[in-house]
């Protein structure tokens, strides 16, 4: 399976792109700017010279055209990225990871996008996609130590069969990581607005938080 990652320059991108390098699924890096992808997998590869890490950079459309689809950009830049590739994402599962958040002060601050979700707007402009939403509360730097484990569930939420299971395959494939069925696409609304709790306290005790369920397969 190779993974297309749209907005993959950003913190969230990046750092998923570098840890699923890491156990050898080939990801293509896409960005508005070409050049700006090539420049980050260079970057990526000069971070972690021992590590063979199977990186492309691309233009959003090169990411695009990938089996499995990643929206990496900031939130209110998701949709229209989205919709921009929607005829060559049709059929295709692809994976929110945005959050609607701004910070203020010294907290984050959930926003509420026009349909509730970043993920349910993204579903909105791809009709004919299979939209799941993960990734989207686990930290950018966490994902992107490469070095280190991860320790962390990841809710996946998806309206569609096929795109949680291949979504929680793919989560399955990064050591630390366990996938957890969390409802339908009407779920990440509650999941994004998590994220800026744990964001918050990630300020507040100057920490990497993450979420581990208990009572689930225990």
């Amino acid at each position: 399976m190779r993974v297309g990652i749209l907005g993959g320059t950003g913190p969230a991108g990046r750092g998923l792109a570098a840890r699923l390098a890491s156990v050898g699924i080939e990801t293509v890096v896409g960005s508005r700017d070409a050049e700006r992808a090539t420049e980050v997998v260079a970057s990526l590869r000069s971070d972690w010279p021992d590590v063979e890490l199977p990186l492309i950079g691309a233009s959003n459309a090169g990411a695009a055209a990938c089996e499995l689809v990643v929206v990496a950009t900031v939130w209110d830049a998701a949709v229209v990225t989205a919709a921009e590739h929607a005829e060559m994402l049709s059929g295709r599962v692809v994976i929110s990871m945005a959050n609607a958040l701004i910070k203020v002060g010294r907290e984050f601050h959930a926003l509420i996008p026009a349909r509730g979700s970043v993920a349910a707007g993204v579903q909105a402009v791809l009709p004919r996609s299979m939209v799941a939403a993960a990734f989207q509360h686990l930290p950018a730097r966490e994902l992107g130590a490469i070095d280190s484990p991860c320790d962390a569930d990841v809710m996946v939420c998806s309206d569609f069969e096929e795109a949680t299971a291949v979504t929680s395959e793919l989560v399955g494939r990064v050591p630390g990581l366990r996938a957890l069925d969390a409802g339908g696409l009407a779920s990440a609304a509650a999941v994004e607005a998590m994220t800026a709790v744990l964001l918050t306290m990630n300020l507040r005790y100057k920490t990497r938080t993450a979420l581990r369920v208990t009572g689930v397969g225990d």
